[in-house]
């Protein structure tokens, strides 16, 4: 397959390219058209608490048309050149660099995130997409040795077919792209529910991106809806081979589940909840532990799978820590999200700022000691830091999703271990000691997918969890085994004697 011109102005241009518009339709097949399902997706600024836009949702039509013609589609793109793909994506690379105002904006806008948080995730995506620029060249089949005289034993690995995509509002581009561009690059086709609240920023900007890169028609669709009404008909849809998520651990064990009902069995790769500790034993440089901290809690309002939820900080460095921390937190501004130097801004939407204020009254009924806080404004929250609380309570067991921080004291490095473990959740972890040695040893064991320094995410490593924060892992070499097959072949290369 020969992919198609950029159909807009070249992102290579010396003038800035005309900014995209048609978001209120949805894009099937190749073609925007408006959704038909009576409901609406309708995204709010949720700094300004404005509509942006009304989007017709699409229903199960729209649905089964996306997949019909991604499976069409899917055979001619699977058997394109390697250099045609590759293409597509440097293609995609150059639309990205040259929209970075008009994709951050969107980021701000939509999801409310802080401006230097857009950037961030910006860039992440942006590197994403330079390494899906290689993928097509990195899928390898294996010779396997064989026992039977004049056998040859062969594995190709395959493009799985069509890939069902739900991603979250959070990191709304980067968390859809991460398995977008691997399997596009693949030769998969993709079709995409983005989230209710960030539909543009987190998949109609990738279709309009993508279109212009010239990726061939029906490849790629975007299917915007609310889940009560397509979820369970996206996932159960007899044409994707896989479906990936990324979300609450409640509905990625319902989408396992609706999987694996469906009328042809599928793979998934699931990214859940988290309840991420931060360790700090009693060696650690408070300094940089303190930093980390805030930045690992705080980052766009705590709002982040991978956010530190819980501080377990060691009872000889406890007093100082909290001091540094809380110093630090009084100074985070709060605000505009569209100004470079505010850390704190909206909360998405107000069922998500009603679940926090429940998890902070909660906590205080609890018997946690608040040092910070202080009421809503619209849904503007200020930063939330709670100390005196210990692993049995409830609030310590839940997975908080905004800028709310528990500090937990414990004795030694013994406890700090088990308490870190003692969750149902294991994504991402930290352990902060001056001793490398004493680190790996502890890091090691902790039972989590990720261990790190703070919050952190490369397009070459393996980005999943453990326990109930999901299966399989997103990233490099590990996003190529999620979206390929084994095909076993033998050839005979002369007579076999057989049996009977």
């Amino acid at each position: 397959m020969t992919a198609t011109a950029p159909t807009q102005i070249s992102p290579t241009a010396d003038k800035t390219p005309t900014p995209y518009d048609g978001f209120d339709r949805l894009y099937i097949g190749g073609r925007w058209i408006t959704g038909h399902s009576e409901h609406k997706v309708s995204p709010i600024d949720p700094y300004r608490q404005t509509t942006i836009m009304e989007i017709a949702a699409a229903n199960q039509q729209d649905i089964d048309e996306a997949y019909q013609t991604a499976k069409q589609a899917q055979v001619e793109w699977a058997n394109a050149l390697p250099s045609d793909r590759s293409k597509v994506m440097q293609r995609a690379v150059q639309i990205m660099e040259a929209r970075r105002e008009e994709i951050v904006s969107w980021l701000i806008r939509e999801a409310g995130s802080p401006r230097s948080k857009a950037l961030l995730e910006w860039q992440a995506s942006y590197q994403l997409m330079q390494q899906a620029v290689a993928v097509p060249y990195q899928v390898e089949g294996r010779l396997l040795p064989s026992d039977l005289p004049g056998k040859e034993s062969r594995v190709y690995r395959r493009p799985v077919g069509v890939v069902g995509v739900v991603s979250p509002w959070d990191f709304a581009l980067h968390l859809a792209n991460r398995s977008i561009a691997p399997a596009l690059a693949l030769g998969n086709a993709v079709v995409q529910k983005p989230p209710s609240n960030t539909p543009i920023s987190g998949g109609l900007i990738l279709a309009k991106i993508y279109e212009e890169a010239g990726l061939p028609a029906g490849v790629f669709s975007v299917v915007a809806g609310p889940a009560r009404e397509i979820g369970d008909a996206f996932v159960n849809h007899p044409i994707p081979r896989v479906i990936t998520f990324t979300g609450s651990t409640k509905a990625g064990q319902h989408i396992a589940k609706q999987a694996m009902d469906s009328p042809i069995m599928k793979r998934v790769s699931l990214e859940l909840g988290g309840n991420s500790p931060l360790v700090v034993l009693d060696d650690a440089d408070l300094e940089l532990a303190v930093n980390a901290a805030i930045f690992g809690k705080f980052l766009n309002q705590g709002q982040i799978c991978m956010s530190v939820n819980r501080l377990i900080v060691d009872q000889r460095v406890h007093d100082e820590f909290v001091d540094r921390f809380v110093d630090r937190v009084r100074q985070l501004k709060m605000g505009n999200p569209h100004d470079l130097d505010t850390v704190i801004g909206p909360i998405i939407d107000q069922a998500q700022l009603d679940s926090l204020m429940q998890h902070i009254q909660l906590a205080r009924q609890e018997g946690a000691r608040q040092l910070l806080g202080g009421d809503p404004d619209g849904l503007m929250l200020p930063p939330h830091v709670f100390v005196d609380v210990n692993n049995q309570m409830k609030v310590a067991q839940e997975e908080l999703f905004g800028p709310v921080a528990l500090i937990l004291k414990v004795q030694n490095e013994a406890e700090a271990l088990q308490v870190a473990n003692d969750t149902e959740y294991g994504l991402s972890s930290a352990v902060f000691t001056r001793d490398e040695g004493r680190g790996l040893r502890f890091a090691l064991q902790m039972e989590a997918g990720m261990t790190h320094i703070t919050v952190n995410d490369l397009p070459n490593a393996p980005f999943g969890g453990e326990k109930n924060s999901g299966i399989g892992r997103f990233g490099g070499s590990w996003a190529i085994d999620e979206f390929t097959t084994d095909h076993w072949v033998t050839v005979q290369h002369q007579p076999r004697t057989y049996a009977f």
